[in-house]
């Protein structure tokens, strides 16, 4: 058997399945239940300086209390 008519084969068949079962876990993976607090983290994360301007120095924590 040639190499391309194997790999043919083999990209017809099985990688296409493999890929196909590899975007459904990612799928699954990015909407499980336990994911919404991270998801809401990132998506509210561009408004987290709108009261005031950013740190000069980020690296710099501030205590409050």
């Amino acid at each position: 058997m040639e190499t391309y008519t194997f790999l043919r084969e083999m990209a017809d068949s099985w990688f296409l399945l493999a890929m196909l079962l590899g975007f459904l876990g990612l799928c699954l993976w990015a909407f499980r239940p336990g994911s919404r607090s991270t998801h809401k983290d990132v998506a509210n994360s561009i408004f987290r300086n709108d009261d005031r301007p950013a740190d000069d120095d980020p690296a710099q924590t501030r205590k409050e209390g």
